[in-house]
């Protein structure tokens, strides 16, 4: 199902976009469709780098953790 959205664009903005789905053969609303597919797609690909450095961040704090007690444990004269 398609629905209808209206926009209001300064006039330069509308010209440049005019201009620009006219150098590409698309309508003006196939190249607003693009527009925001492509919008869309890269704020997926910002979010899902971000949720990655945040895991990052957490599996960091963990293996320093981990490292710490290896290294208390390596070097314990009652640990053979």
């Amino acid at each position: 199902m398609a629905s209808l959205i209206s926009v209001r664009l300064n006039d330069d903005l509308l010209e440049e976009m005019r201009h620009k789905a006219h150098s590409l053969h698309l309508s003006q609303a196939e190249y607003v469709r693009e527009a925001i597919l492509r919008f869309n797609a890269t704020l997926t690909r910002e979010e899902r780098s971000q949720r990655l450095q945040r895991i990052s961040l957490k599996v960091r704090a963990n293996s320093m953790e981990v490292n710490k007690e290896f290294s208390e444990i390596e070097h314990d004269p009652d640990i053979e």
